[in-house]
């Protein structure tokens, strides 16, 4: 199916094509090598702990917080 961008700058896809309801969320991501705009429908719950598990970054690599107070340097 081909899609097009409206007036707005919008892109309209048929309810029968992908059913959906209100707050569902989507994340677009751009293809370069086949110049296409993939839609991927995210879970509506997700479990924060296991997104936190997911993270790149350990978080005992942060750096450590100062412990002075904030002096303006007026």
């Amino acid at each position: 199916m081909v899609i097009k961008l409206d007036a707005k700058r919008r892109l309209t896809v048929p309810a029968s094509l992908a059913p959906t309801r209100p707050g569902d969320v989507f994340e677009a991501n751009f293809d370069t090598d086949e110049d296409t705009i993939v839609f991927r429908r995210l879970a509506r719950k997700g479990d924060w702990l296991a997104i936190l598990e997911q993270c790149p970054v350990a978080m005992d690599d942060l750096p450590p917080r100062r412990r002075e107070i904030f002096r303006s340097k007026l």
